[in-house]
This record gives structure tokens, C-alpha cells and sequence, in this order.
């Protein structure tokens, strides 16, 4: 069994590790997009300022605009995943470490859909 201080392990880990986090980026952003959004039409519906909504939409837009980027990234970074896990696969596929990344994978495709 492959251990911690296997390259092919720590390279696993941390490609695993990227493609979580860019996950949950990108599901952060759409949220906070959403909120954004919200705001900028209760900011109308309560008929604030115009120039308050015009800033109010460009912080919206702004966060929809990191929605396609880290899309970019993730879709990078599972490319990246997916290619290391079928280096390894033969020496690692039992492992915890492998299994996870797996799972990672099938979240980051959904993510992307």
C-alpha cells in the first residue's frame, strides 16, 4: 500500500483537495449571485434611488460574471483529477484517499451541469 510520503498519494490529495474547493466556489458564487439579485429587486420594488440599483446590479453582475470563470477552473482542475486517478489507479484504488476522489469527481460533474 501506497503511503503518505508516496508523490502519487500527495498528488492525489491535493488535486482532490483543488477540485473540492472550486466546487464549493462555484456554488457560492451562484448563491451570492441569487442574493444579489434579490436585493437589487427589492431595492425597485421599494423604489430606491437609481443610482443605488445601478451599483446595486454591478455588484450583482460581478458575481455572476465568477460563476463562468470558476466553471473554467473547475472543469481544469477535474480534468487534471481525472487524469492523475487513472496514472494511479493501479497502485492507489483501494485507498480512502482514492475513493474520495472519486466521490469528488462525481460532485464536480454535477456541479458543472
Amino acid at each position: 500500500m501506497a503511503g503518505i510520503a508516496d508523490p502519487k498519494m500527495k498528488q492525489l490529495k491535493i488535486k482532490t483537495g483543488v477540485v473540492k474547493r472550486i466546487t464549493k466556489e462555484k456554488f457560492m458564487y451562484e448563491k451570492e449571485s441569487q442574493k444579489e439579485a434579490d436585493k437589487v429587486e427589492k431595492m425597485k420594488a421599494e423604489g430606491k434611488d437609481e443610482y443605488d440599483i445601478r451599483k446595486q446590479q454591478e455588484v450583482q453582475e460581478e458575481s455572476q460574471q465568477m460563476v463562468p470563470e470558476t466553471m473554467g477552473r473547475l472543469r481544469k482542475g477535474l480534468q487534471d483529477l481525472e487524469a492523475h486517478m487513472k496514472q494511479v489507479e493501479g497502485d492507489l484504488k483501494e485507498t480512502d484517499e482514492y475513493k474520495l476522489a472519486v466521490t469528488v469527481c462525481e460532485e464536480a460533474r454535477k456541479a458543472m451541469e
